[in-house]
């Protein structure tokens, strides 16, 4: 991690990268990738598909992507490669970020040396991962500036988890919240929202006090919400649930980028974005967590719950500039419809209201449809 020479504007580029869990078509299942499928899909994609750590998953990722309309072109190209060769098994991905009624004691981790190292490392806390998420890498080659923009950034992690909310169920049961894999993540350490940084300098002195001792690698194994990338020269957002729909995906991240060249640009102007404590934001994503976009957020300087539909326009006038220069304002607009219509979380309760028989598998059914909804 060294400083660079860096451009006055960042690139403000994207790559998005989604993990999704595969399914037997009969039994609504979870089913194992066979070697087959890894093959055909790593031949096609080289290195934007791989395993992850349980065995039923599979990651994309897309390239660097000047725009959302290269991200929703390679998005989509990715998304229809992985559902036309898990069809050629009877499997079918489904992009959410629990599955409604598995277990994960049934699950076996994929055989890597990289796994096989958080299995033991981690013990039963990895074992229990059976979910998925989607993050978001925004191009700032600026080291300096992403640990600045970090902990402004962080008061609206809350907002894009509301919005991503895919996983109300656990092992057949509605848990209640809307995200509830953010329940299981936390049990990881180096978890949760990031703290903040006097520099670039600070942030590698912290991390490296963990590399240095052997308790990691690298800051690969750092899982915070947001945090810079190890390998590229980005702010990557992890907060989010995967969404079944690839529009919604292009949707917040979309936002996402926008939220950070919104950032910049107060930064430009001598201004920044109040920074709360650690404590405020991490009440407000439990209320994401929780409600989704059902209840709202607190808004801490008017020391109000403000309803969500509100939050919405503001967020959309707050980036609208933003998203305008980035060409994405119809993506960050569209987030409307799910704050109109729920997220992924209350479709699939609605859809296990409506079921007359085995509301679960109905559950898996709707969103292998929605994964392919856009395809």
């Amino acid at each position: 991690m060294k400083e660079n020479n860096v451009p006055t504007q960042p690139s403000f580029t994207m790559g998005i990268e989604e993990e999704y869990l595969l399914v037997d078509r009969d039994s609504l299942a979870l089913a194992e990738a066979p070697d087959g499928l890894m093959a055909a899909c790593q031949s096609e994609l080289q290195d934007q598909v791989s395993p992850e750590f349980l065995q039923c998953q599979i990651e994309i990722g897309t390239r660097v992507c000047k725009n959302i309309t290269e991200a929703r072109e390679d998005l989509r190209r990715l998304r229809a490669c992985v559902a036309s060769q898990a069809a050629k098994y009877n499997l079918a991905p489904i992009a959410v970020s629990c599955h409604p009624f598995e277990d994960w004691k049934d699950q076996s981790h994929t055989d890597k040396d990289r796994y096989n190292a958080l299995e033991k490392d981690l013990g039963g806390v990895a074992r229990r991962m059976l979910i998925c998420g989607m993050h978001v890498h925004v191009g700032l080659e600026d080291d300096a500036l992403r640990v600045d923009l970090m902990p402004q950034m962080s008061y609206f992690l809350p907002h894009l988890l509301a919005l991503s909310t895919s996983s109300p169920f656990w092992q057949g049961e509605d848990t209640g919240l809307a995200s509830y894999r953010i329940s299981v993540f936390d049990n990881l350490p180096r978890t949760g929202l990031p703290p903040k940084f006097e520099s670039w300098a600070d942030y590698q002195n912290t991390a490296k006090v963990l590399v240095d001792l052997d308790l990691i690698e690298d800051t690969t194994k750092i899982w915070w919400d947001l945090r810079p990338s190890d390998h590229y020269p980005t702010l990557e957002t992890r907060i989010c649930d995967v969404s079944p729909r690839m529009e919604h995906t292009l949707s917040l991240a979309a936002l996402t980028q926008s939220l950070l060249r919104m950032l910049w640009r107060m930064k430009e102007q001598n201004l920044r974005w109040r920074e709360y404590d650690r404590f405020l934001i991490g009440e407000n994503r439990w209320r994401a967590q929780r409600y989704g976009v059902t209840d709202g957020l607190i808004d801490f300087g008017r020391r109000q719950i403000v309803p969500f539909p509100e939050l919405m326009d503001e967020l959309i006038d707050l980036v609208h500039q933003d998203a305008e220069a980035l060409d994405c304002l119809a993506e960050v607009e569209a987030l409307r419809g799910i704050v109109s219509h729920g997220t992924s979380a209350d479709r699939q309760r609605r859809v296990a209201s409506d079921a007359q028989t085995d509301p679960m598998k109905a559950v898996v059914r709707h969103l292998i449809e929605e994964f392919h909804q856009d395809l």
